[in-house]
């Protein structure tokens, strides 16, 4: 079995390096590196051609596709999909890195279950610290869709390995143009998938570089691309659902998705919450994945008491993230 690595790259210089290795030296052997370089400006490529320069039994092994302008992620990720061969896809940000047995391991558990995708815990990473970032243990697809739906296990693009059959004959691709929220093309495939299988172990690191940043800044353009990914995703649910089956967790995903607005250092991102998904307010307190704190800056954002989510945001992001994650 093949399993193919897509790494998109930009901008990444300050962490390629660590990136690569961890790919370079995963404990199984047959996989294929695509690595997909979305005209990245600074000195990443170059520092990438040096590392692979240095584990020459997988040099072969490597592909570099390049883009001759940025395009985004979600482009990159598709360029990537389009050249992989393997038998299942495993997507790495290129500022991450994986321990080095995550492939093996995972490979070895989607044999040993027949699954079509496989799912694991992973850490959010700090420069000093790690938090351990548990999931949950669903056993069908179904389940795990409900999971995500609801917020109580994410659908991250990278701490997954999934059968490409899934990707070509449900001609699943992700959203060219719409950056934001591209992630939630992991709900589509789930949807199709026939086994899942999950470890209860952390492989992948999720460099958070800067504390802070977890305060979200938006352009409209960012609006844009998760309100349109939230509504395409729904849609498709919808349509190979039909509209009954997941009807409360579609209002808890219309929740999750516009909760990260709240994150803001800008009130008019608290005006945006406010006009989206507006029949899904009623929900808030029926999604039993909500935490009492994530139940209570919706509810102060509803009562529109605006000074309770900048106070909320000043303690946990700048205080607990700011100084005791750094």
């Amino acid at each position: 079995m093949t399993v193919s690595i897509i790494v998109p790259i930009y901008n990444v210089e300050k962490h390629i390096e660590k990136c690569v290795r961890s790919l370079m030296e995963q404990t199984y052997e047959d996989i294929q590196y695509v690595f997909v370089d979305d005209a990245s400006p600074d000195n990443s490529i170059a520092l990438l051609k040096e590392v692979i320069e240095s584990y020459p039994l997988r040099s072969k092994q490597v592909s570099l596709l390049a883009h001759e302008k940025n395009k985004g992620l979600p482009a990159a990720r598709n360029t990537g999909l389009a050249y992989a061969g393997g038998d299942y896809i495993y997507h790495c940000d290129s500022d991450d890195w994986l321990d080095t047995d995550c492939i093996e391991e995972m490979l070895s558990s989607a044999m040993h279950e027949n699954a079509d995708i496989v799912y694991s815990d992973w850490y959010l990473s700090f420069h000093k610290n790690e938090r351990y970032m548990r999931q949950p243990e669903c056993t069908d697809p179904k389940q795990a869709l409900s999971a995500m739906l609801d917020g109580s296990m994410k659908y991250n693009v990278w701490n997954k390995l999934i059968k490409r059959d899934l990707y070509v004959k449900n001609a699943i691709c992700f959203p060219e143009g719409r950056g934001m929220g591209e992630d939630m093309t992991m709900i589509k495939l789930f949807a199709h998938a026939q086994r899942i299988a999950y470890l209860s172990k952390a492989y992948y690191h999720y460099m958070q570089t800067n504390p802070t940043a977890f305060t979200k800044l938006f352009k409209d353009s960012h609006l844009n691309d998760i309100f349109g990914n939230a509504q395409d995703t729904i849609a498709y649910i919808e349509k190979v659902f039909g509209s009954e089956l997941f009807s409360n967790e579609i209002r808890f995903f219309q929740l999750n998705a516009k909760l990260p607005l709240l994150f803001s250092d800008d009130r008019a991102m608290f005006l945006v919450w406010r006009s989206w998904f507006t029949d899904a307010h009623p929900y808030i307190g029926m999604n039993l994945s909500f935490s009492k704190r994530t139940k209570f800056i919706q509810y102060a954002a509803i009562k529109k008491q605006d000074w309770i989510i900048r106070l909320y945001n000043l303690i946990l992001f700048r205080l607990i993230y700011g100084v005791l994650y750094r």
